[in-house]
């Protein structure tokens, strides 16, 4: 059965269960969610989601939300981009929790306020504060970067697929490869799993649909 994923192309966070369902080489296919005219508040998205987010991974009778959560199920389902041992599952669910409140906790965020809201009603005192919080996340990315090829292990994982949620969509929130070598050359290796691709391609829905 084929697993259906409810999401959107300029969602982050529905990136990284698209990607790792990609990656992982399952059947899945996108359903489109009309985030920007309001389905996810909706009585039938909600039955679905009480969170009223996506993603939302749909598998036979298993409804998962969140996106970590989604990614932990892929990897025990095929074996593929967890930790091989307890410790190492420990190592990848550490970042992949760091990211969801530091890194596309603070990015998503920001790259909604700054590019998806009419220029008038931008907050000036939220970009600031959550570009700073950027900022500092992807300091802490770089960081670790400089030391070692992958972030939890000695070969992909979810914690890699999760960190870089955002990293590769065009629209400006304070992120340039070109400032961050370490992360540059991250994004580069991921980019060149076999299977990758751009959000944009990956998921229904564009900034563009909207225009």
């Amino acid at each position: 059965m084929t697993i259906k994923l409810h999401c959107f192309g300029e969602s982050g966070n529905a990136y990284k269960a698209a990607i790792t369902l990609t990656l992982a080489d399952l059947e899945w296919e996108p359903v489109f969610v009309d985030f920007f005219n309001g389905e996810t508040r909706t009585p039938e998205f909600r039955a679905l989601n009480p969170m009223g987010e996506v993603p939302v991974m749909v598998d036979g009778d298993l409804v998962l939300s969140q996106s970590g959560m989604i990614q932990d199920y892929i990897t025990s389902k095929t074996g593929k981009f967890g930790g091989k041992s307890a410790e190492a599952r420990r190592e990848v669910l550490r970042w992949v929790l760091w990211d969801n409140s530091k890194m596309s906790g603070q990015a998503g965020p920001l790259r909604f306020l700054m590019n998806f809201l009419p220029p008038e009603k931008r907050p000036a005192e939220a970009i600031t504060f959550l570009s700073g919080r950027v900022q500092a996340a992807l300091k802490v990315l770089e960081g670790e970067l400089a030391k070692r090829e992958w972030l939890a292990t000695d070969a992909p994982t979810i914690a890699d697929l999760a960190c870089c949620g955002y990293l590769y969509y065009p629209e400006p929130f304070g992120f340039e490869r070109a400032d961050w070598p370490h992360i540059d050359a991250w994004l580069t290796r991921i980019s060149e799993l076999p299977g990758w691709k751009h959000p944009y391609e990956l998921m229904p829905g564009h900034p563009s649909d909207r225009a």
